[in-house]
Protein backbone atom coordinates (compact mmCIF):
# COMPACT_ATOMS: atom_id res chain seq x y z
CA UNK A 1 0.00 0.00 0.00
CA UNK A 2 1.41 3.80 -0.92
CA UNK A 3 0.71 6.68 1.37
CA UNK A 4 -1.56 9.50 0.17
CA UNK A 5 -2.65 12.82 2.05
CA UNK A 6 -4.83 12.24 4.55
CA UNK A 7 -7.42 14.86 3.49
CA UNK A 8 -8.04 14.23 -0.50
CA UNK A 9 -8.12 10.32 -0.92
CA UNK A 10 -9.86 9.98 -4.19
CA UNK A 11 -10.59 6.40 -5.98
CA UNK A 12 -7.43 6.73 -8.26
CA UNK A 13 -5.13 6.60 -5.39
CA UNK A 14 -6.31 3.27 -4.10
CA UNK A 15 -3.31 0.81 -5.09
CA UNK A 16 -3.14 -2.48 -6.32
CA UNK A 17 -5.13 -5.42 -4.42
CA UNK A 18 -4.30 -8.36 -6.40
CA UNK A 19 -3.01 -11.02 -4.04
CA UNK A 20 -5.63 -9.70 -1.30
CA UNK A 21 -8.51 -11.87 0.79
CA UNK A 22 -11.07 -9.26 1.21
CA UNK A 23 -14.28 -10.30 3.34
CA UNK A 24 -17.33 -7.49 3.32
CA UNK A 25 -20.75 -8.04 5.10
CA UNK A 26 -23.81 -6.86 3.89
CA UNK A 27 -23.37 -6.54 0.65
CA UNK A 28 -27.26 -6.09 -1.04
CA UNK A 29 -26.70 -4.74 -4.51
CA UNK A 30 -27.09 -1.14 -4.74
CA UNK A 31 -25.75 -0.67 -1.26
CA UNK A 32 -21.92 0.59 -0.01
CA UNK A 33 -21.04 -3.34 0.79
CA UNK A 34 -21.75 -4.13 -2.53
CA UNK A 35 -19.92 -1.03 -4.18
CA UNK A 36 -17.20 -1.29 -1.63
CA UNK A 37 -16.72 -5.11 -2.95
CA UNK A 38 -17.23 -3.68 -6.80
CA UNK A 39 -14.26 -1.62 -6.31
CA UNK A 40 -11.76 -3.74 -4.48
CA UNK A 41 -13.02 -6.75 -7.33
CA UNK A 42 -11.71 -3.88 -10.07
CA UNK A 43 -8.56 -3.58 -8.81
CA UNK A 44 -7.65 -7.25 -8.38
CA UNK A 45 -8.23 -8.17 -4.57
CA UNK A 46 -9.92 -11.82 -3.68
CA UNK A 47 -13.69 -10.51 -2.10
CA UNK A 48 -15.58 -12.89 -0.33
CA UNK A 49 -19.08 -11.56 -0.23
CA UNK A 50 -20.90 -11.97 3.27
CA UNK A 51 -25.24 -11.73 3.20
CA UNK A 52 -27.86 -13.69 4.78
CA UNK A 53 -29.13 -15.25 1.59
CA UNK A 54 -27.99 -17.16 -1.50
CA UNK A 55 -30.44 -14.79 -3.44
CA UNK A 56 -28.97 -11.50 -2.50
CA UNK A 57 -25.51 -13.05 -2.54
CA UNK A 58 -26.40 -14.10 -6.08
CA UNK A 59 -28.02 -10.60 -7.69
CA UNK A 60 -24.99 -8.86 -6.08
CA UNK A 61 -22.34 -11.57 -7.68
CA UNK A 62 -24.08 -11.04 -11.34
CA UNK A 63 -23.68 -6.95 -10.63
CA UNK A 64 -20.18 -7.66 -9.69
CA UNK A 65 -19.46 -9.46 -12.46
CA UNK A 66 -21.33 -7.50 -15.20
CA UNK A 67 -18.94 -4.74 -14.71
CA UNK A 68 -15.79 -7.22 -13.76
CA UNK A 69 -16.27 -10.05 -15.53
CA UNK A 70 -12.59 -12.56 -14.21
CA UNK A 71 -13.18 -10.71 -10.79
CA UNK A 72 -12.70 -13.31 -8.11
CA UNK A 73 -15.79 -14.04 -5.74
CA UNK A 74 -16.42 -16.14 -2.68
CA UNK A 75 -19.66 -16.09 -0.79
CA UNK A 76 -20.65 -16.62 2.84
CA UNK A 77 -23.77 -17.13 4.65
CA UNK A 78 -24.50 -14.99 7.83
CA UNK A 79 -27.07 -13.37 9.61
CA UNK A 80 -25.31 -11.12 11.71
CA UNK A 81 -28.68 -11.05 14.10
CA UNK A 82 -27.94 -14.27 15.06
CA UNK A 83 -25.27 -15.79 16.88
CA UNK A 84 -25.58 -19.31 15.64
CA UNK A 85 -25.78 -18.11 12.19
CA UNK A 86 -22.10 -16.29 13.22
CA UNK A 87 -20.56 -18.97 14.58
CA UNK A 88 -21.57 -21.69 12.01
CA UNK A 89 -20.01 -18.31 9.34
CA UNK A 90 -16.78 -18.25 11.28
CA UNK A 91 -16.19 -22.37 11.13
CA UNK A 92 -16.95 -22.23 7.36
CA UNK A 93 -14.53 -19.18 6.57
CA UNK A 94 -12.01 -21.61 7.95
CA UNK A 95 -11.59 -22.52 4.22
CA UNK A 96 -10.97 -19.12 2.83
CA UNK A 97 -7.29 -18.91 4.47
CA UNK A 98 -5.23 -15.34 5.81
CA UNK A 99 -7.86 -12.40 5.26
CA UNK A 100 -6.17 -9.32 4.81
CA UNK A 101 -9.47 -7.08 5.48
CA UNK A 102 -12.80 -7.62 7.25
CA UNK A 103 -14.79 -4.77 6.45
CA UNK A 104 -17.84 -4.90 9.09
CA UNK A 105 -20.26 -3.04 6.85
CA UNK A 106 -24.02 -4.86 7.18
CA UNK A 107 -25.99 -3.49 9.57
CA UNK A 108 -29.72 -2.06 9.86
CA UNK A 109 -30.93 1.29 11.40
CA UNK A 110 -34.50 2.90 13.30
CA UNK A 111 -35.86 -0.94 13.05
CA UNK A 112 -39.10 -1.20 15.33
CA UNK A 113 -38.77 -2.74 18.60
CA UNK A 114 -37.51 -6.28 18.11
CA UNK A 115 -35.66 -9.18 19.60
CA UNK A 116 -33.69 -11.56 18.03
CA UNK A 117 -32.98 -15.29 18.95
CA UNK A 118 -30.73 -14.62 21.53
CA UNK A 119 -32.86 -12.41 23.41
CA UNK A 120 -30.97 -9.25 21.99
CA UNK A 121 -32.22 -5.91 21.07
CA UNK A 122 -32.36 -6.26 16.94
CA UNK A 123 -30.30 -3.28 16.11
CA UNK A 124 -27.50 -3.92 18.97
CA UNK A 125 -27.39 -7.30 17.53
CA UNK A 126 -26.77 -6.53 13.87
CA UNK A 127 -24.62 -3.97 14.51
CA UNK A 128 -22.34 -4.77 16.70
CA UNK A 129 -22.41 -7.69 18.77
CA UNK A 130 -22.56 -10.01 15.55
CA UNK A 131 -19.62 -7.93 14.40
CA UNK A 132 -18.11 -8.12 17.36
CA UNK A 133 -18.39 -12.16 17.49
CA UNK A 134 -17.53 -12.23 13.79
CA UNK A 135 -14.31 -10.33 14.15
CA UNK A 136 -13.17 -12.32 17.00
CA UNK A 137 -13.66 -15.78 15.20
CA UNK A 138 -11.97 -14.24 12.32
CA UNK A 139 -8.91 -13.28 14.10
CA UNK A 140 -6.77 -15.87 13.80
CA UNK A 141 -6.75 -15.70 9.74
CA UNK A 142 -6.07 -11.91 10.56
CA UNK A 143 -3.39 -12.35 11.95
CA UNK A 144 -2.38 -14.78 9.24
CA UNK A 145 -1.88 -12.54 7.11
CA UNK A 146 0.81 -10.51 8.81
CA UNK A 147 -0.97 -7.03 7.80
CA UNK A 148 -4.55 -7.06 8.85
CA UNK A 149 -7.22 -4.68 8.69
CA UNK A 150 -10.31 -4.27 10.20
CA UNK A 151 -12.70 -1.64 9.30
CA UNK A 152 -15.99 -0.89 11.11
CA UNK A 153 -19.07 1.33 9.50
CA UNK A 154 -20.35 3.55 11.70
CA UNK A 155 -22.35 6.83 11.43
CA UNK A 156 -22.66 10.35 12.16
CA UNK A 157 -25.68 9.25 14.08
CA UNK A 158 -23.16 8.05 17.24
CA UNK A 159 -23.24 11.30 18.01
CA UNK A 160 -26.97 11.45 18.95
CA UNK A 161 -26.38 8.73 21.95
CA UNK A 162 -26.92 10.33 25.35
CA UNK A 163 -24.58 7.56 26.39
CA UNK A 164 -22.35 4.60 25.80
CA UNK A 165 -24.42 0.83 25.51
CA UNK A 166 -23.20 -0.82 29.15
CA UNK A 167 -26.60 -1.67 30.12
CA UNK A 168 -28.02 -5.51 30.30
CA UNK A 169 -28.70 -5.80 26.60
CA UNK A 170 -31.08 -8.73 27.11
CA UNK A 171 -33.44 -6.58 29.54
CA UNK A 172 -35.29 -3.86 28.50
CA UNK A 173 -37.08 -0.52 30.40
CA UNK A 174 -38.83 2.54 29.42
CA UNK A 175 -39.94 3.66 26.02
CA UNK A 176 -38.30 2.08 22.92
CA UNK A 177 -36.48 5.04 21.41
CA UNK A 178 -35.79 3.55 18.01
CA UNK A 179 -33.04 6.31 16.74
CA UNK A 180 -31.45 6.60 19.96
CA UNK A 181 -30.87 2.65 20.00
CA UNK A 182 -29.34 3.33 16.29
CA UNK A 183 -26.91 5.94 17.49
CA UNK A 184 -25.80 3.80 20.47
CA UNK A 185 -25.10 0.42 18.35
CA UNK A 186 -22.95 3.48 15.45
CA UNK A 187 -20.91 4.77 18.81
CA UNK A 188 -20.73 0.66 20.06
CA UNK A 189 -18.45 0.65 16.29
CA UNK A 190 -16.59 3.17 17.59
CA UNK A 191 -15.77 2.35 20.88
CA UNK A 192 -15.19 -1.81 19.47
CA UNK A 193 -12.78 -0.09 16.70
CA UNK A 194 -10.67 2.03 19.42
CA UNK A 195 -10.24 -0.76 21.98
CA UNK A 196 -9.56 -3.84 19.52
CA UNK A 197 -6.85 -1.46 18.08
CA UNK A 198 -5.09 -0.67 21.07
CA UNK A 199 -5.44 -4.60 22.53
CA UNK A 200 -3.97 -5.75 18.77
CA UNK A 201 -0.86 -3.26 19.76
CA UNK A 202 -0.81 -4.71 23.07
CA UNK A 203 -0.60 -8.44 22.19
CA UNK A 204 1.79 -7.50 19.02
CA UNK A 205 -0.71 -9.12 16.48
CA UNK A 206 -0.24 -7.86 13.03
CA UNK A 207 -3.86 -6.00 13.08
CA UNK A 208 -4.79 -2.28 12.90
CA UNK A 209 -8.63 -1.23 13.12
CA UNK A 210 -10.39 1.48 11.67
CA UNK A 211 -13.49 2.86 11.30
CA UNK A 212 -15.22 5.07 8.62
CA UNK A 213 -18.74 6.33 7.68
CA UNK A 214 -20.66 7.14 4.72
CA UNK A 215 -21.98 10.44 5.38
CA UNK A 216 -25.70 10.80 3.84
CA UNK A 217 -25.56 8.10 1.36
CA UNK A 218 -28.52 6.88 -0.70
CA UNK A 219 -28.79 3.59 0.15
CA UNK A 220 -32.40 1.22 1.14
CA UNK A 221 -31.27 0.77 5.09
CA UNK A 222 -33.65 3.58 5.89
CA UNK A 223 -36.30 2.23 4.12
CA UNK A 224 -35.43 -1.00 5.42
CA UNK A 225 -35.40 -0.47 9.15
CA UNK A 226 -38.80 1.27 8.67
CA UNK A 227 -40.72 -0.79 6.50
CA UNK A 228 -38.80 -3.91 6.60
CA UNK A 229 -38.72 -3.55 2.76
CA UNK A 230 -37.34 -1.05 -0.40
CA UNK A 231 -40.10 -1.08 -2.42
CA UNK A 232 -43.63 -0.71 -2.74
CA UNK A 233 -45.81 1.73 -1.50
CA UNK A 234 -44.42 4.11 1.26
CA UNK A 235 -41.18 1.94 1.24
CA UNK A 236 -40.74 3.25 -2.08
CA UNK A 237 -41.24 6.72 -1.72
CA UNK A 238 -39.35 6.84 1.25
CA UNK A 239 -36.50 5.57 -0.26
CA UNK A 240 -36.61 7.83 -3.55
CA UNK A 241 -37.08 10.69 -0.99
CA UNK A 242 -33.34 9.98 0.25
CA UNK A 243 -31.92 9.05 -2.68
CA UNK A 244 -32.73 12.44 -4.14
CA UNK A 245 -31.13 14.28 -1.34
CA UNK A 246 -28.50 12.45 -0.72
CA UNK A 247 -25.06 11.33 -2.51
CA UNK A 248 -24.87 8.12 -4.01
CA UNK A 249 -23.83 4.65 -2.36
CA UNK A 250 -20.70 4.53 -5.07
CA UNK A 251 -19.62 7.63 -2.93
CA UNK A 252 -20.48 6.62 0.23
CA UNK A 253 -18.62 3.48 0.23
CA UNK A 254 -15.61 5.47 -0.38
CA UNK A 255 -14.27 6.69 3.37
CA UNK A 256 -14.71 2.32 3.95
CA UNK A 257 -12.41 2.05 0.56
CA UNK A 258 -9.87 4.84 2.13
CA UNK A 259 -9.95 2.91 5.49
CA UNK A 260 -9.35 0.00 3.96
CA UNK A 261 -6.98 0.54 1.42
CA UNK A 262 -5.11 3.77 2.41
CA UNK A 263 -1.81 3.62 4.43
CA UNK A 264 -3.10 4.86 7.76
CA UNK A 265 -2.17 4.18 11.50
CA UNK A 266 -5.26 1.86 13.49
CA UNK A 267 -7.77 4.00 15.36
CA UNK A 268 -8.39 6.59 12.38
CA UNK A 269 -11.83 7.71 11.60
CA UNK A 270 -12.17 8.33 8.26
CA UNK A 271 -15.74 10.32 7.01
CA UNK A 272 -17.07 12.79 4.26
CA UNK A 273 -15.41 16.24 3.70
CA UNK A 274 -17.95 18.11 2.46
CA UNK A 275 -19.90 20.14 5.02
CA UNK A 276 -21.67 18.38 8.16
CA UNK A 277 -19.46 15.56 6.66
CA UNK A 278 -22.34 14.66 4.66
CA UNK A 279 -20.94 14.32 1.08
CA UNK A 280 -17.82 14.68 -0.65
CA UNK A 281 -14.49 12.69 -0.90
CA UNK A 282 -13.15 11.04 2.29
CA UNK A 283 -11.06 12.58 4.96
CA UNK A 284 -9.79 11.59 8.04
CA UNK A 285 -12.49 13.04 10.49
CA UNK A 286 -12.96 12.99 14.33
CA UNK A 287 -15.84 10.55 16.38
CA UNK A 288 -16.93 12.37 19.76
CA UNK A 289 -15.45 12.60 22.90
CA UNK A 290 -17.94 9.52 23.58
CA UNK A 291 -16.45 7.30 21.17
CA UNK A 292 -12.91 8.22 22.82
CA UNK A 293 -13.95 7.16 26.26
CA UNK A 294 -11.53 4.08 27.40
CA UNK A 295 -13.51 3.01 30.32
CA UNK A 296 -16.77 2.66 28.18
CA UNK A 297 -14.52 1.21 25.16
CA UNK A 298 -13.49 -1.53 28.19
CA UNK A 299 -16.34 -2.12 30.26
CA UNK A 300 -18.14 -2.75 26.16
CA UNK A 301 -15.94 -4.80 25.16
CA UNK A 302 -16.10 -7.08 28.20
CA UNK A 303 -20.25 -6.97 28.12
CA UNK A 304 -19.59 -8.04 24.40
CA UNK A 305 -17.59 -11.11 25.35
CA UNK A 306 -19.89 -11.88 28.17
CA UNK A 307 -23.20 -11.64 25.37
CA UNK A 308 -21.16 -13.68 22.83
CA UNK A 309 -19.09 -16.01 24.75
CA UNK A 310 -15.98 -15.28 23.03
CA UNK A 311 -12.44 -14.18 24.34
CA UNK A 312 -10.22 -12.69 22.17
CA UNK A 313 -6.61 -13.86 22.37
Amino acid sequence: MSGVPVDSWRLADMPDQSGRTVLITGTSTGGLGHHTALELARRGARVVLAGRSEERLDETTAAIRAEVPDAELDRLRVDLADLDSVRRAGAAAAALGPIDVLVNNAGVMGTAYSRTTDGLERQMATNHFGPFLLTGLLLPQLAASTAATVVTVSSTMHRVARSAPLGDPRSSSGRYHRWHVYGQSKLANLLFTFELDRRAREAALPVKALAAHPGFAGTHLAANGQYGRSRGGVASILDAAIRGVSQSAAAGALPTLMAATADLPGATYCGPGGPGEMSGLPRVVEANARAHDADAQRRLWELSEEVTGIRYP
